[in-house]
């Protein structure tokens, strides 16, 4: 499932702010999947529709504040994406260095 396409269009359809968190944890779960698999393309590809969804919740709750009952939920949901973010950044940091190195010209080292 395209979680740009179909997060968003559940989202619209819907008011709860969670449903932001919920589509930016699952984008960011998703993204993890991909981080494992090595494949980079597609966690760019979900970076940049969690940006989008970030966007939106921020401008939606800039007018709806989240309800406290549902405060607990979201301190949970940004945990994972939490956790999530730290190890797609421990998978991609030999990579960016490969990259790093690529651009500045310096050889390839094999260990």
């Amino acid at each position: 499932m395209n979680v740009s396409i179909q997060s968003t269009a559940d989202i619209i359809m819907t008011t709860s702010l969670l449903a932001y968190y919920e589509a930016i944890e699952k984008a960011s779960a998703e993204m993890l999947a991909a981080a494992r698999s090595g494949n980079w393309d597609e966690v760019v590809k979900l970076e940049g529709a969690c940006a989008v969804l970030i966007a939106q919740l921020k401008n939606t709750a800039a007018d709806q504040p989240l309800p406290a009952d549902e405060a607990q939920l979201k301190s949970r949901l940004m945990q994972r994406i939490l956790v999530n973010d730290a190890e797609i950044r421990q998978l991609a940091e030999p990579w960016l260095e490969d990259l790093d190195d690529i651009l500045a010209g310096r050889p390839k080292t094999l260990h």
